[in-house]
């Protein structure tokens, strides 16, 4: 008879697992998109909770199906509560539920605060790779927000190869932007590092632009400060006005999902009565069925697939399995005859 087990999966041997591994990761994420670019996953719309006497936080919930060579379901459940950054903890927290293909028991629940992270930032990593210009990376860099996310990215780029002349920081907190440019001189030792005061400085000043804040509505409404065409990677999706978005290339991970909730491509279509700015997917890029136009800013708004955490989160489940250190919960399951033990 089938005996399902169920382990938990803590964010120590999640890390144990991924660190250093940037590289492994973002293949995985770009054959991820490639399943999902084949219509061989299941990645139905998030849903949000959101709190009344709450209203700067929700729980959001990704369930996903991934197909391909190893098929596996899941859930992923995250916590976004700003308010917690001036509590000196995380913004986000989350776990992921694995479910089997075949049976649909779930087999594991692991922390999954750092996969999410790991998975956007490989994804990021992957679209300033694909969409810079062959042989010509960008070489000036700014991080507009300073979080959790802006560190794994940085590390995900600096883990597949990136180097900078220049790195620029800016964050409403000088603190957390003091903070930040603090772990780049370890983390890029000899790079410059330049926190800046005025973010329109930030912009103009770097090739590559990253946007990862908590901002809820767009703040960034001049499209004249990107006239030098960066590539923007647009991962916290409402930072900038719908005006810079018509004004600029558009690449998304997923246009259904992107253009909703309220996002930067989503007031862009609302504006405009139309679709016609987004010049298509990661992964038609990757393929090569979609050349973004140039002779204009360039922008990847990744809405954040969970066919993408399921994929890590069974990474790590198999990894952990394959060296020994997969403990499952004794006694999980407990019903598992139909009509009760015959005693």
């Amino acid at each position: 008879m089938f005996q399902p087990t169920f382990a938990v999966i803590s964010g120590a041997q999640v890390h144990q697992v991924l660190a250093g591994k940037e590289k492994l990761i973002v293949d995985l994420v770009e054959s991820t998109y490639r399943v999902h670019g084949r219509g061989e996953t299941v990645n139905p719309p998030s849903y949000f909770l959101r709190m009344p006497d709450r209203p700067s936080s929700r729980i959001i919930a990704l369930p996903a199906a991934l197909g391909g060579e190893t098929p596996v379901d899941g859930l992923k459940w995250i916590s976004s509560f700003p308010d917690n950054v001036a509590a000196g903890i995380p913004r986000a927290s989350a776990v992921l539920i694995l479910n089997d293909h075949d049976t649909g028991y779930p087999f594991a629940c692991l922390e999954s605060s750092i996969i999410s992270a790991a998975r956007t930032a490989a994804s990021a990593a992957l679209a300033a790779d694909r969409l810079s210009a062959p042989g010509a990376r960008p070489r000036r860099v700014g991080f507009f927000g300073v979080g959790l996310i802006a560190r794994y990215i940085h590390t995900y780029l600096a883990g597949t190869g990136w180097e900078f002349d220049e790195i620029g920081v800016h964050d409403l907190s000088a603190e957390h932007a003091a903070g930040f440019r603090d772990y780049l001189t370890g983390a890029a030792p000899g790079t410059p590092t330049t926190v800046h005061t005025d973010p329109e400085d930030l912009v103009r000043g770097s090739d590559l632009v990253i946007f990862a804040t908590v901002a809820g509505t767009p703040h960034v409404t001049d499209p004249g400060w990107f006239d030098h065409n960066p590539l923007v990677l647009n991962v916290s999706l409402r930072d900038l006005a719908p005006e810079i978005i018509l004004a600029s290339a558009n690449v998304v991970d997923d246009v259904e999902h992107c253009l909703k909730a309220d996002t930067s491509p989503h007031l862009a279509e609302q504006l405009s009565g139309n679709r016609d700015f987004i010049d298509g997917t990661l992964d038609e890029v990757i393929t090569g069925a979609v050349t973004p136009r140039t002779g204009r800013p360039l922008v990847f708004s990744p809405f954040g697939l969970g066919v993408l955490d399921i994929a890590l989160g069974h990474l790590v489940h198999e990894q952990l399995r394959a060296s020994g250190d997969l403990v499952p919960v004794e006694g999980f399951f407990h019903e598992m005859r139909r009509y009760g033990s015959q005693r």
